[in-house]
C-alpha cells in the first residue's frame, strides 16, 4: 500500500516508478467524488452513484473502504485478489484509514508513506495543482495533517523532497520484499 497526504506526489513517483518495476498492476478504487478534468473511469478511479457504493459495501465487495474529503472510497476485493492468485504484485494508492484496514485483513500487505519534506511544501503543490477550491485546500491541509500524524503506522516512510531519490527509494523497497518472499 502507498499512502501519503494529497500533494505528496503519490501519483507522481508511481507514473515513474511502476513501468521499472514491471509485474505490478495499480488497483484502481471505486469513488463517489466528482471526476476531474484529466480523470477516465475505470483508469483514474471507478466512478460511481453513492448509493451503489453503500450497496457494495453491504455486500462485503471491498476489501478497504473509507469517506476521505467528503467522498466515499474503496478497493474492490475481486479484483485484488485474481491479480493476487495470478501471481502479480498489486499497488493500493489508499488513504491512512484504508490502510490500516487492508493490513487488519491482509498481514502479508507493505504500508509505505510518502511526506513532503515540510508542511510549506505540501500547502505549496495543493495549491500549485489548481484543482481544488482554497475551501478544498484547507479541508485537505486539515485532513494531512491527521495522516502524518498516522504515519508511524506504516512499514516504510519516505520524505518526497527529491523525485529521483523518492523514486528509487520506492523501487528499493518493493524489490526488498519481492527477494524476501522467494
Amino acid at each position: 500500500m502507498f499512502s501519503g497526504p494529497s500533494g505528496a506526489g503519490k501519483g507522481t513517483v508511481l507514473k515513474e516508478a511502476l513501468p521499472i518495476l514491471g509485474n505490478i498492476v495499480y488497483s484502481v478504487s471505486c469513488t463517489t467524488r466528482k471526476p476531474r478534468h484529466d480523470d477516465a473511469d475505470g483508469e483514474t478511479y471507478f466512478f460511481m452513484r453513492e448509493e451503489d457504493f453503500k450497496e457494495m459495501g453491504l455486500k462485503n465487495m471491498f476489501l478497504e473502504s473509507a469517506e476521505v474529503h467528503g467522498n466515499m472510497y474503496g478497493t474492490r476485493r475481486d479484483i485484488v485478489e485474481a491479480e493476487l492468485e495470478k501471481g502479480i504484485d498489486v499497488l493500493l494508492e489508499i488513504d491512512v484509514q484504508g490502510a490500516i484496514q487492508v493490513k487488519n485483513k491482509m498481514k502479508e500487505a507493505v504500508l509505505i508513506f510518502i511526506r513532503p519534506s515540510s508542511n510549506e511544501e505540501l500547502e505549496r503543490r495543493l495549491r500549485s495543482r489548481g484543482t481544488e477550491t482554497e475551501e478544498e485546500i484547507r479541508l485537505r491541509i486539515k485532513n494531512a495533517k491527521k495522516e502524518l500524524a498516522s504515519a508511524d503506522k506504516y512499514d516504510h516512510i519516505i520524505i518526497n523532497d527529491s523525485l529521483k531519490d523518492t523514486v528509487s527509494r520506492f523501487i528499493e523497497i518493493v524489490e526488498k520484499y519481492r527477494r524476501e518472499s522467494k
